[in-house]
């Protein structure tokens, strides 16, 4: 059995609140602006002139010869009714002089409540639309997605009401085919499916 995500010792849930600014932008697209705060670490995303840096790991299996890649469904209202081009690779921003594996394993625990190990694989980085760069690595491994536990985030809800309600950060994982880990994944990160391809590929 490859090395993967093992489901001994589930993660605390770490809080984190999460301040969302929205921004209608020309050709009705909104621009979203989040602060999170977990614990004493303060994270922007948005800030103009500001390269953002994410980690990830992508984590996959081989049913037979045909790979399967696992991918988790953001939480919160904002991303409720959103599927096809709304799931992601476990990821989160990378705190200020963390390495960045260590940022995409870390975060993988907090998103999932699993902590993974294997033989990473690079997978390089993905300018995304917004201009956050995310990095990413691949690793063999199984996970059973009904234990996911992830972490929780603050955010009003609903809108102008000054009421705080908790989400997750991540409310469900699932195991796609890579044709269907396509439309599932957001648009910006399906780069990573090709080149985990091409590098099964180089392994065979």
């Amino acid at each position: 059995m490859p090395k993967g995500a093992h489901g001994a010792a589930p993660v605390f849930r770490s809080h984190v609140s999460v301040l969302v600014f929205v921004r209608r932008l020309a050709g009705g697209r909104d621009w979203i602006h989040e602060t999170s705060v977990r614990g004493d670490r303060h994270r922007r995303s948005g800030v103009a002139g500001v390269s953002v840096h994410s980690a990830g790991i992508l984590l996959y299996r081989l049913d037979g010869r045909r790979p399967q890649v696992m991918l988790v469904h953001p939480g919160g209202p904002l991303w409720a009714a959103r599927d096809a081009g709304a799931w992601s690779i476990p990821k989160g921003l990378v705190d200020d002089g963390e390495a960045l594996l260590d940022a995409a394993r870390r975060e993988f625990c907090e998103e999932t409540g699993f902590a993974v190990d294997g033989r990473f694989t690079a997978l390089g980085e993905l300018r995304q639309p917004s201009g956050k760069i995310v990095h990413a690595w691949a690793v063999e491994g199984d996970f059973d997605v009904e234990r996911l536990h992830s972490n929780t985030f603050e955010m009003e809800w609903p809108k102008r009401s000054g009421r705080m309600q908790a989400f997750p950060e991540v409310d469900r994982a699932q195991w796609f085919d890579l044709g269907e880990a396509r439309v599932r994944i957001t648009r910006g990160q399906a780069g990573f499916l090709d080149r985990l391809m091409a590098q099964l590929k180089d392994t065979r």
